[in-house]
């Protein structure tokens, strides 16, 4: 029997993550409410935060239809059935008053969704650990873990809190999907499945205009995606420097340099919508993966690298294990000083680009979807 689904996760829109591609997917079969961010850390006296906090306000005082969480930054809407709530919650982390009160705030918040979509005895889906006061207040069928990303490494989380209810919401679970081999070893292997993420290959494969703001003219080296957390921007300058003649282009939010460091022939052009991304990944000459090695990403699975494969473009990247099954497809930097090498190694590689985009051409969203929701179907 397919079962409807409340999820918990990052804010619906913001930028699609892997449980946003999977739910959109899962959401033609079944109703869903979607429950936006609630935090991983208490808010900190920060210009940053403080916006953060604004915008999570706006989420909530705007009072949005049902299926929609007010200004959606994407350019994809949430489809029919799905429906979108900013929640009210404490982001207190490792607060017993906070975990209390966030319990009754946030189960009467989804009782209220759930009468109102039509929902009853859900699979309850959470993304992230924070949401484990919402636990067992919801008549759920079952309870999913679904864990992209390793918590105990991730910047921008109160680690020991967050990680304490990651434990007991594994004990809890009833299904755990990891999105990575070496996330798989942290869980019960009895109730642990991984599912590697997909792409959209329609999307990324379809011949696109070039973005009107990538210059012409030069080489072109380029990235997508957050800038501080994973760049290594050490990494990044002594690649520009030793490769003057190419733009090396980022497209993506935060700084990753500090002002008035930055290599005179980098470009920043901000964020972009997700579905205007081939027009720049597609007409660029090398594709960038240029990240610092550390914990969170040997336990991940960069959306970027399939998408990257599926535009056809060459790519250079530094080594991580979610590359093994297209190591023969990219130009590998195994130290930080051959990464200039792997650049000029790449631009010579565009005779397989048709090979790169039939490498994931069946890893599809939509693939990935049937498999989470057999194992959905498989819990009763």
């Amino acid at each position: 029997m397919t079962r409807d689904l409340i999820v918990f996760a990052e804010d619906f829109g913001r930028h699609p993550a892997s449980t946003e591609h999977l739910v959109r997917r899962l959401a033609a079969t079944r109703k869903v409410v979607w429950m936006n961010s609630i935090g991983m850390r208490r808010p900190r006296l920060t210009l940053a935060d403080a916006k953060r906090a604004a915008e999570k306000i706006g989420q909530v005082m705007t009072r949005p239809a049902p299926n929609t969480s007010g200004p959606i930054t994407d350019t994809l809407a949430p489809p029919p059935g799905l429906h979108v709530v900013a929640p009210h919650a404490i982001p207190a982390p490792g607060s017993a008053l906070a975990f209390h009160a966030n319990r009754w705030l946030l189960s009467r918040q989804v009782r209220t969704a759930m009468a109102t979509a039509g929902i009853d005895r859900p699979i309850l889906w959470l993304t992230v650990p924070s949401a484990l006061p919402v636990v067992g207040t919801l008549g759920e069928q079952a309870l999913v873990y679904y864990c992209a990303d390793d918590f105990g490494s991730l910047a921008g989380v109160d680690h020991a809190a967050v990680l304490a209810m990651e434990r007991d919401l594994v004990a809890r679970a009833d299904l755990i999907i990891v999105v990575s081999d070496v996330l798989a070893r942290k869980f019960p292997a009895g109730k642990t499945i991984v599912v590697p993420h997909g792409v959209d290959a329609d999307l990324f494969a379809k011949p696109a205009l070039r973005a009107d703001d990538l210059p012409k003219g030069r080489k072109i080296a380029g990235f997508y995606g957050s800038l501080p957390h994973w760049v290594d921007g050490d990494l990044v300058r002594r690649t520009a420097s030793a490769l003057p003649d190419w733009l090396f282009v980022f497209v993506g939010g935060g700084d990753l340099f500090a002002p008035g460091t930055a290599p005179g022939n980098a470009l920043f052009l901000g964020p972009k919508p997700h579905a205007e991304l081939p027009r720049y990944v597609q007409h660029w000459d090398v594709s960038l993966l240029p990240y610092r090695d550390c914990a969170a990403l040997r336990a991940g699975n960069p959306l970027k690298l399939r998408e990257y494969l599926a535009a056809g473009t060459p790519i250079a990247s530094v080594d991580f294990p979610a590359l093994a099954p297209y190591r023969n497809l990219v130009s590998l930097a195994t130290h930080a000083d051959t990464f200039t090498a792997a650049v000029l190694a790449a631009a010579a590689d565009g005779a397989r680009n048709a090979e790169r985009r039939q490498a994931v051409a069946p890893e599809t969203w939509e693939a990935r979807a049937a498999d989470v929701a057999t194992a959905l179907e498989a819990l009763g």
